[in-house]
C-alpha cells in the first residue's frame, strides 16, 4: 500500500488532504488519493488521458506508465488534469461523510446472485455480482420515482439506471455522482430529463439527442461505416459507406478513397464529401471485398 512518497517527490494540495501530486520516473504527471493512483498519459497528435491505477506499492517517483491500466477520457491539460482529481478528491471524502456500509450478501438480484452489498441506507443497496450490478431501493422508495423513470420492482442496473436513484435521493450520493446521474440520463433518455425538468436539452447536452440530430441531418449523406489505410492507395484510408450509415442487408455499400490527413471520426461517424472524396472501384485492402466484382 503506498499512500505517501518522500516529501520531495510530491506536492501536496492544499484544502485536499490525502491528495498528492508529483513527476513519475518516466516523467509523466501523476497524482495519488487515497489508493487510486492517476497518470496523464501522452496519446497522438499531441493529445493526453487519464490513465488510473490501484495500490501502486511504490513511491511516486517510481511509478511509471507500465503501472496504470484504467482509461478514463482524454485530457486537454496539465489543469485540467489537476481538476479531474481533486474532484475525485472531493467524491472520496464525501463518500466518507455519507457512511455507507458493505455487508455480505447472497441475495438473488436480476444479475445473478450478489456477491457483496452497499447499504446507502436501509432499503437503498447496492449489490455487485459476478458480471454486473445495481441498486434495489423499497417498494416505498420506488413509488418516489418518476414515473417515466420508474423500474418495476425497484431493480436499478448501474450502467444508466442508477441514475435514477441517484436523482430522485441526491442526499444520498456525493456531488460528483449527481453530475454523472445527471449526464447519464440526459445522454440516455433526452425526452424523459426535458419532460420532468421541463426544460429543452441545446445542441452538446445530451449524446442521444444529439445523435439523432446526426442521422437526420445526414439520411442522405454517405457515412463511413468501415476503414482501413490503403496498401494499394499510399496516403489514402478506403472506407466503405452507406447512405445514413445504415448496416444490413439491402442498404448498398460505396468506397471511397480519403487523403489519411483527414479522415478523422467524429462522435457518430465520418461524413464522406463525394466532391472531395473519390468513389474508388479499385484494389481493395478489405479482405472482405478482394474477391467482389467491382461496376
Amino acid at each position: 500500500m503506498n499512500r505517501t512518497a518522500p516529501a520531495n517527490d510530491i506536492e501536496d494540495a492544499p484544502g485536499f488532504p490525502g491528495a498528492f501530486f508529483g513527476r513519475s520516473a518516466d516523467g509523466l504527471l501523476v497524482a495519488l488519493v487515497g489508493e487510486t493512483a492517476f497518470a496523464m498519459a501522452p496519446g497522438r497528435n499531441g493529445a493526453h488521458y487519464l490513465v488510473t491505477g490501484w495500490r501502486i506499492g511504490k513511491p511516486m517517483a517510481q511509478w511509471s506508465r507500465s503501472d496504470f491500466y484504467g482509461h478514463c477520457g482524454e485530457l486537454a491539460d496539465a489543469a485540467a488534469f489537476r481538476a479531474r482529481v481533486l474532484e475525485s478528491a472531493e467524491h472520496q471524502r464525501e463518500k466518507r461523510t455519507l457512511g455507507r456500509k458493505e455487508v455480505c450478501s447472497r441475495a438473488s438480484t436480476p444479475w445473478g446472485s450478489s456477491q457483496g452489498a452497499t447499504l446507502y441506507a436501509e432499503d437503498v443497496i447496492f449489490h455487485s455480482t459476478a458480471g454486473h450490478g445495481g441498486f434495489h431501493i423499497s417498494a416505498e422508495r420506488n413509488r418516489k420515482v418518476h414515473p417515466l423513470l420508474r423500474a418495476e420492482g425497484g431493480w436499478y442496473e448501474e450502467d444508466e439506471c442508477w441514475a435514477a436513484v441517484a436523482i430522485t435521493f441526491p442526499h444520498l450520493f456525493t456531488a460528483f455522482e449527481r453530475r454523472c446521474a445527471e449526464r447519464a440520463i440526459k445522454d440516455s433518455w433526452p425526452d424523459v430529463w426535458e419532460a420532468i425538468f421541463g426544460t429543452v436539452l441545446l445542441p452538446g447536452e445530451s449524446r442521444e439527442k444529439d445523435r439523432l440530430a446526426f442521422e437526420r441531418d445526414h439520411a442522405a449523406d454517405w457515412i463511413v461505416i468501415s476503414a482501413i489505410t490503403s496498401d494499394h492507395e499510399p496516403g489514402f484510408v478506403e472506407v466503405v459507406a452507406t447512405l445514413g450509415g445504415k448496416r444490413g442487408p439491402g442498404n448498398e455499400e460505396r468506397r471511397f478513397l480519403v487523403p489519411s490527413g483527414e479522415y478523422r471520426v467524429g462522435r457518430f461517424g465520418f461524413v464522406v464529401d463525394p466532391a472531395r472524396h473519390r468513389v474508388y472501384g479499385g484494389p481493395s485492402s478489405f479482405i472482405g471485398w478482394s474477391g467482389r466484382v467491382v461496376t
